[in-house]
């Protein structure tokens, strides 16, 4: 089994910046892509950013790239999320997803970017 936990969210002011974490834990595959998800109030699920299993890809939406980063220490099984200029449409609850046979989410943490 794998538990991921997200840490790192709050709330800041229009063009803040905030990392998000993802912490793997139990028995996580052995080569594993993850990804950021993130859903606004009455929005659709979207997906942010994927880091491959090598690190070697990554994928960003439209609306964040050249804002958002993602990396990964592999020591500490942890993926990071460094989102920079955030504005209002960034906030949301963000998830990180991993997809081994089935999907394993965390619990979400939440994000607001407000004035």
């Amino acid at each position: 089994q794998l538990q991921l936990v997200e840490s790192g969210g709050g709330s800041v002011l229009p063009g803040g910046s905030l990392r998000l974490s993802c912490v793997a834990s139990g028995t996580p595959p052995e080569r594993y892509d993850i990804s950021w998800i993130r859903q606004a109030p009455g929005e659709e699920r979207e997906r942010v950013s994927c880091l491959s299993s090598s690190g070697g890809s990554r994928f960003f939406a439209d609306g964040v790239k050249g804002r958002f980063a993602i990396s990964r220490d592999v020591a500490k099984n942890t993926v990071y999320l460094q989102m920079n200029s955030l504005k209002a449409e960034d906030t949301a609850v963000y998830c990180c997803l991993v997809v081994s046979g089935q999907g394993y989410w965390g619990q979400g943490t939440q994000v607001t970017v407000s004035s």
